[in-house]
């Protein structure tokens, strides 16, 4: 009985204590918040981008430099926001190992899938780009 009397005589105090010093404001955990949601955004951003250039541009090798370029920038932005969500920890290692592979590998490819398709004997599209024609049926 005493340690409930103990207790309940504490309370008010820590209740007068809290309202007088306010809510504290954990700025670290504010800035780690606002630093994933603006990297993931922009990540998003990117990839969307490079998403409509791929349905939107006219032949092959300006569909895979809007795919190449952007998509290695939006899927870095979105590791980078992964990386600031886990904090320094084992797996904020192993995102940024992930990310560096990424960053040397995707340009690589995307150049060799490039040059393949020109020894293919692919030709570029250099004429002018005519809007397709939205009331015709496919």
């Amino acid at each position: 009985m005493s340690l409930f009397v103990t207790i309940m005589a504490a309370a008010p105090a820590a209740a007068e204590h809290y309202v007088a010093s306010g809510p504290t404001i954990d700025w670290l955990a504010l800035l780690r918040f606002v630093g994933t949601v603006l990297s993931l955004a922009g990540g998003l951003f990117f990839v969307m981008a490079g998403t409509i250039g791929v349905i939107r541009l006219p032949d092959f090798y300006t569909r895979l430099h809007a795919a190449g370029m952007t998509d290695t920038l939006g899927a870095e932005l979105i590791l980078l926001g992964l990386i600031i969500q886990s904090g320094f920890s084992q797996m904020s290692l192993k995102l940024l190992l992930v990310a560096f592979f990424l960053l040397v590998t995707s340009p690589t490819a995307t150049h060799a899938i490039a040059h393949a398709a020109y020894k293919s004997g692919l030709e570029p599209f250099l004429g002018k780009f005519k809007a397709p024609d939205l009331d015709e049926e496919v």
